[in-house]
């Protein structure tokens, strides 16, 4: 599996969208204050602090370091622990966990499953929003064309992203004991910070483990091929906008 490497200062300085357009699934949680609640894949925590504003008991979990890293800089007074989502576990069973941009970058949704299941108490809920079918379909195309142009054709194997449709999550849902209680899949196109090096950053965060295979000479013909391709459907007016499609989930852990 082709593995992502995080630039935090990037992240956090180019790409604010990510837990921006998070704020919002943060109404399907509908936290009541003294909950406590887990933030799976928390990364630099700025959701993590605005559950924990809700008056619940939070805690970030991210199998990088160097997000956990970050999240403890920017909030000390807030709990995070390095953790992988396949396996980690909770002292005590507990009310919900929230999850937001982190289960399309997991390929074992099954583990990651087991483990909500396991850390949620008796009709607590999960609560997720991730890349769904067709998600950023326009730009992985072009970026696996752009390899081909340089003599690798299978860049198709190295693909680290998992997008599966509604039907696929919450049948894996059920099969682990969860009752789906709302699904949806919706376009979200998502302008990219950056101006005219919107698509290069976006590049350069999130197909990093891609890209590593490639010298920097090739990194760079490869960036501009795609934008090269793309230009005329996903550049407007001066700003780059990713062909983002979401799926988002409310699942419970029955009582009985």
């Amino acid at each position: 599996m082709t593995t992502n490497a995080w630039n935090t200062t990037l992240y956090d300085r180019n790409h604010t969208f990510v837990w921006q357009f998070g704020v919002s699934v943060l109404e399907d949680l509908a936290a009541q204050p003294g909950e406590q609640i887990l933030d799976l894949g928390c990364g630099t925590g700025h959701l993590t602090a605005k559950i924990a504003d809700l008056g619940v008991t939070v805690c970030g979990i991210d199998a990088d370091s160097n997000m956990i890293q970050q999240a403890q800089k920017n909030y000390p007074t807030l709990d995070f622990k390095v953790a992988d989502a396949r396996d980690f576990e909770v002292s005590e069973p507990i009310d919900a966990v929230f999850s937001n941009a982190v289960l399309h970058w997991i390929p074992e949704p099954e583990a990651v499953i087991r483990s909500i299941y396991k850390a949620l108490k008796p009709g607590g809920r999960f609560v997720a929003e991730f890349g769904g079918k067709g998600n950023i379909q326009s730009i992985a195309q072009a970026l696996f064309r752009a390899f081909a142009t340089i003599g690798y054709y299978r860049a198709d194997t190295l693909n680290p992203w998992y997008f599966p449709s509604i039907a696929e999550y919450a049948c894996l849902l059920e099969q682990q004991g969860l009752e789906v209680q709302s699904a949806r899949l919706f376009d979200r196109p998502t302008p990219l910070d950056g101006g005219e090096l919107g698509m290069a950053n976006w590049l350069r965060m999130f197909a990093n483990g891609i890209l590593a295979h490639l010298s920097f000479e090739q990194q760079e013909q490869v960036i501009q091929s795609v934008e090269a391709q793309l230009r005329s459907t996903l550049y407007q007016n001066g700003q780059w906008i990713a062909d983002y499609r979401r799926i988002r989930m409310i699942a419970n852990k029955p009582c009985h």
